[in-house]
């Protein structure tokens, strides 16, 4: 039988540790949320591989080192209401309903959300809102969030997304360019978004965060 915690255990310590990420949190809610539990049953055995994990076409759950320094640079606290698009099976979201007061998170694949929400009803999440519809649209009647986290990779955001976080409020997406990509974490002030670089890594487009492409003739 599978040590999965034994495996928790060593992800943390060979995949977040030596990543920078030390904030208490973070590691304590890696430790606790069952991987295992939120990824295809022909992928639990290398749920904690550190690597993207294919959860349907075009789309993944993060490795665990990009998800834990996505929320290291974010710095969720307590009190705090997240937004979490592009939720998958919902292992993302379960691991921030352990930081944040609450959680909604959004997935279109209706497969993956009717998978997750018994995904997350398993693991005890019970401060998370699960919402099904365009990853593109957020879920506006929950909103405005202190922060929001993109769980795939994006080339563009749409505005109809940025107008859910608050004022304060911050973001983070891995922008990619190609086969590069980087997360970056956006402040908005005054209505204004900022933006600043983080580290490298890579992800699928999200549907609908993608450039329009121009053809010339």
């Amino acid at each position: 039988m599978t040590d999965y915690a034994a495996r928790r255990r060593m992800m943390v310590d060979t995949q977040i540790r030596p990543s920078d990420v030390t904030k208490y949190p973070i590691i304590d809610a890696m430790l606790t949320v069952p991987r295992e539990g939120f990824v295809p049953d022909s992928k639990r055995e290398i749920a904690y591989a550190g690597r993207n994990l294919e959860l349907a076409p075009g789309r993944v759950i993060l490795e665990p080192r990009t998800l834990a320094k996505m929320l290291d640079a974010l710095n969720i606290t307590g009190d705090e209401l997240v937004l979490d698009i592009g939720c998958g099976l919902g292992y993302s979201a379960a691991v921030v309903a352990h930081m944040a007061q609450a959680v909604v998170a959004v997935e279109e694949d209706e497969d993956l959300a009717r998978e997750a929400q018994q995904a997350l009803a398993d693991a005890g999440a019970d401060n998370v809102i699960l919402h099904t519809g365009p990853l593109i649209e957020g879920a506006a009647e929950h909103g405005p969030y202190d922060v929001i986290l993109v769980q795939g990779g994006v080339e563009c955001l749409p505005d109809a997304l940025l107008d859910q976080l608050k004022d304060g409020g911050r973001i983070g997406a891995i922008f990619m360019e190609g086969a590069n990509g980087s997360v970056r974490v956006g402040f908005k002030r005054g209505g204004h978004m900022s933006w600043r670089f983080d580290f490298n890594a890579g992800a699928p487009v999200l549907p609908g965060f993608a450039t329009a492409r121009s053809f010339a003739f």
